[in-house]
């Protein structure tokens, strides 16, 4: 219930496939937060009041979820909510369906913005630059090469690049292994450039681009999938910043969006170009609040409210690494403490496996130079990589003997 002391809510469910940054944010900002998602790692859990498991892989697993069954388990965890704040794959979240809450964009809004086709035709009427998207029945009309990605999340792991018409139609079949519809699949023009993003937050009359990111995709001492999401480095410092920020605050206020969203660019050699735009917390939580020194989860409540913050300055480059794992790895305790060691995040859990190219941990460093910052995340990834490496070693050595 409401605590008269602080005049604002106190207890709050976080449901999506990852929520560990929204779970802690919250609890920095002093709120008490159960959590419902994929991982429960084991940070979460030191932040979370309680926490279950969410058994779900896909984002249309998760559109799926009987809103019944997440009131269930509200009612287990004991607490009477105050509000709802949806993690990544929960965003269409039906905010009639509860007792309490959803601080969320209307599901009306979130699908307008997070689908990249419908995305691209309203950036396109309103003279948006953006790289060219095709529908399926657009297909003889390509000019290669195209990356072909989920019209709707995904992270970057199933994304594809394709040269030629061959290519592509192998890729809408790997695609179609996954579970995606040709539907469900955006085929989008492939162009050269760095990956960014500006974090915003927004009320139902005006927004604030909060920080400029530059987003770290396919990095190879992080994955080896080429398009993955492998963390940020807050802030970007470019000659297109304020041209960015004005954009996006722009285009959320367009959208009707809520909240703390984000807006992803390309940056290339002409300028930046808007990718897509995610209506929910993003990755690079964690980064903009270090270097910010802005607590997103109490800024992200305010705008429900009708409050913005003040526009913070960056103190600090913060960088987030995401490390993929490259086989199947079981958590046991001499890993999960060489983790523990480093600067880390997204801890898994004590005797859990993680599948191949599927995320390790995050690991984070804190400077005065981005290059200081890129030199400490790397380092602390290979460490973890010998460590890794070595242990099969011994082990394969062990069954040679």
């Amino acid at each position: 219930m409401k605590d008269p002391k602080r005049g604002k809510m106190q207890n709050i469910l976080a449901i999506g496939f990852d929520t560990r940054n929204i779970v802690c944010s919250a609890k920095r900002a002093g709120y008490t937060v159960c959590s419902i998602d994929a991982f429960c790692d084991l940070d979460l859990q030191e932040c979370a009041y309680a926490s279950s498991v969410l058994e779900c892989r896909t984002s249309g697993e998760l559109r799926q979820i009987d809103p019944n069954w997440i009131i269930a388990k509200m009612n287990d965890f004991g607490l009477e909510f105050d509000a709802i704040v949806p993690g990544s794959g929960m965003e269409m979240l039906d905010p009639y369906s509860f007792p309490c809450p959803v601080l969320a964009s209307r599901p009306e809004a979130v699908q307008k913005a997070s689908n990249k086709l419908q995305l691209a035709k309203r950036l396109e009427a309103l003279g948006i630059p953006h790289p060219r998207s095709y529908s399926p029945d657009e297909l003889d009309t390509i000019e290669y090469p195209v990356i072909l990605k989920p019209a709707t999340g995904g992270g970057g792991i199933f994304n594809r690049l394709a040269k030629n018409r061959q290519e592509m139609l192998a890729v809408l079949e790997e695609l179609a292994k996954q579970g995606f519809t040709e539907k469900e699949i955006v085929v989008q023009q492939f162009l050269e450039g760095i990956p960014a993003s500006v974090s915003l937050l927004s009320t139902k009359e005006e927004s604030l681009a909060v920080a400029v990111n530059e987003q770290l995709i396919g990095i190879p001492w992080l994955s080896r999938l080429p398009f993955a999401y492998c963390g940020n480095i807050t802030p970007f410092r470019t000659e297109y910043a304020e041209e960015m920020e004005t954009l996006a605050e722009g285009l959320v206020l367009e959208m009707g969006l809520l909240g703390s969203s984000g807006v992803d660019y390309l940056v290339t050699e002409n300028g930046p170009l808007v990718l897509e735009i995610n209506p929910r917390f993003q990755g690079s939580l964690d980064t903009v609040e270090k270097a910010m020194g802005i607590n997103l989860f109490e800024a992200h409540a305010g705008c429900f409210r009708g409050e913005l913050p003040e526009k913070p300055e960056a103190k600090l480059f913060a960088a987030r690494g995401v490390l993929y794992s490259d086989r199947e790895l079981f958590i046991d305790r001499k890993l999960m403490e060489v983790i523990l060691r480093e600067k880390s995040a997204d801890i898994p859990p004590h005797e859990t496996i993680i599948e191949p190219d599927w995320p390790l941990t995050s690991l984070f460093s804190f400077a005065s130079t981005r290059d200081e910052a890129i030199k400490s995340l790397e380092g602390g990834a290979e460490r973890l990589k010998i460590f890794i490496k070595d242990r099969i070693t011994d082990r394969v050595s062990d069954r040679e003997m």
